[in-house]
């Protein structure tokens, strides 16, 4: 199989960097709008879209700042793939942003961005981010 490829992407959020930071690193704010249901026990948490279902390793945390999900294996063993969520806050205009750092086969990195972009849209609409 060929490598994924690392890609980023920022998006603006009109949100204070707390309240942001309850949804992407709980299980109950990842399942309102990143998966269907996101199941935690311990540091692993299962990702369950319609009828398929990840498993990832909560790798590192920062309280209030970003977290970094990485993708198991179905021995709950590392891959070399992740996904980290990471709130940015410009100094000096306070405006706060989320970095998505996430990896995709080459000629699916446009199909990713558009689909973070509609999740991230999604997470904007649930806390009147609009």
């Amino acid at each position: 199989m060929d490598q994924k490829v690392r890609y980023e992407i920022e998006f603006p959020i009109n949100s204070s960097p707390q309240l942001l930071y309850q949804y992407i690193s709980t299980p109950s704010g990842l399942s309102e709008w990143f998966a269907d249901n996101v199941n935690s026990r311990g540091e692993f948490f299962t990702f369950i879209w319609n009828d398929s279902e990840e498993k990832a390793r909560l790798a590192s945390k920062k309280t209030g700042e970003k977290v970094k999900f990485k993708w198991v294996d179905e021995n709950s063993k590392d891959t070399e793939y992740f996904f980290e969520l990471h709130i940015l806050v410009d100094e000096l205009t306070k405006d706060v942003s989320l970095m998505v750092v996430d990896f995709a086969h080459k000629d699916e990195v446009d199909e990713a961005t558009l689909l973070w972009e509609n999740q991230i849209s999604d997470l904007k609409h649930l806390i009147g981010s609009v």
